[in-house]
C-alpha cells in the first residue's frame, strides 16, 4: 500500500510515454518522465516520495521535500488564497495550510514552524502551525551525552529551543552555544539532562572527555591552516576564542591540555605551536 507523505520503496513495473509506473500487483503510481533516472530496468526498486498532484492523484517524485509526514519544519509561505496558505516544501505542488490550522494569520514571504499531518478527509498531506499538540508528553529515557538529531525551532534570550527527533522539546542555554545557529536547521546535539518534569536540556558539544577529543581536533585543524601557529592562550578573551574556534574558553583550555600531554603542541606566552 502506498504511504502518502513518505518515501516508498517501489518496483519498476512498466514504462510509458508519460513516465514509469511503480508499485506492486495491487497498486501502482506514476513517476513522471522528467524524474526518470538515466539508467533503469524493469523490476528495479526505486526510493521515491509519494504525494497528491494538482488533480489529487498519488504521484511519485525523486525530489526531496523539506518535510515528511509527522515531521516539523520551518517553511516559507509562497502565496495565500481564499482557502489558506501554501508553503514551499521543495516540490512542484505547495504544501497547504488551512486557515483553521494557522496559529495566527500567515503572511506571504514569512517562515513558520509547522507540522505535517495527513488530512483524513482528503488523504493528502497538509500542514498546521498549531504545533503544540504534536509534541510527546512522556518523559523520555535519554542518557546523558546521548547523541540525538534536533531541529532549531526558536531563538530566545534564554537560549536555543530545539525539537528532538520530531518528538520532544529541548533547550540549549545561550551561554553554551558556540556554533552558527539558523532557524529550521537540522543538526546533531547531545543530551545534557532530562529533568523530573520532562524538560530536556541539550548541548551542541559532547560532554566530558569525548568533548576534549573533538575540540582538540578543531584546534589541530586551525593550527595546520595557519602554518602551525595559533595566537590564543590562557589569557585570551573568551569572545576571541569563541570567534576563532567556536568553543568556550573552558573547552579551549581542556583541549590544549590534552594536546600538550599528547606532545602534539608546544605552549608559549604568545600562543600555541604545532610540534
Amino acid at each position: 500500500m502506498l504511504q502518502i507523505g513518505e518515501y516508498n520503496r517501489l518496483k519498476v513495473l512498466r514504462e510509458t510515454k508519460v513516465g514509469l509506473f511503480l508499485g506492486d500487483e495491487e497498486q501502482d503510481v506514476l513517476l513522471p518522465k522528467k524524474y526518470i533516472p538515466k539508467e533503469f530496468f524493469i523490476g528495479d526498486e526505486m526510493n521515491v516520495f509519494i504525494y497528491l498532484d494538482h488533480e489529487e492523484r498519488p504521484v511519485a517524485t525523486t525530489l526531496k521535500p523539506y518535510v515528511k509526514l509527522n515531521e516539523f519544519a520551518h517553511l516559507k509561505v509562497n502565496y495565500i488564497n481564499k482557502f489558506g496558505a501554501f508553503l514551499d516544501w521543495g516540490l512542484e505542488k505547495d504544501l497547504f495550510v488551512p486557515f483553521k490550522e494557522q496559529a495566527k494569520p500567515m503572511e506571504v514571504g514569512k517562515r513558520y514552524l509547522i507540522y505535517a499531518y495527513l488530512d483524513e478527509k482528503t488523504n493528502r498531506l497538509a500542514a498546521t502551525s498549531k504545533v503544540q499538540k504534536y509534541f510527546a508528553t512522556d518523559v523520555p529515557d535519554y542518557e546523558p551525552n546521548e547523541e540525538v538529531e534536533v531541529m532549531i525551532s526558536h531563538i530566545t534570550d534564554m537560549g536555543i529551543n530545539v525539537i528532538i527527533e520530531n518528538r520532544y522539546k529541548g533547550l540549549a542555554y545561550a551561554d553554551e552555544v558556540f556554533k552558527d545557529i539558523k532557524l529550521g536547521k537540522k543538526t546533531k546535539a547531545y543530551i545534557k539532562q532530562v529533568r523530573p518534569d520532562g524538560k530536556i536540556d541539550v548541548t551542541f558539544t559532547k560532554i566530558g572527555l569525548e568533548a576534549i577529543d573533538d575540540d582538540a581536533q578543531v584546534i589541530l585543524k586551525e593550527l595546520k591552516a595557519n602554518n602551525g601557529f595559533l595566537g590564543l592562550h590562557d589569557k585570551s578573551h573568551p569572545e576571541e576564542i569563541k570567534t576563532i574556534l567556536q568553543m568556550s574558553k573552558k573547552a579551549f583550555k581542556k583541549a590544549v591540555g590534552s594536546l600538550y600531554k599528547a606532545r602534539l603542541i608546544d605552549i608559549k606566552d604568545n600562543g600555541i605551536f604545532l610540534v
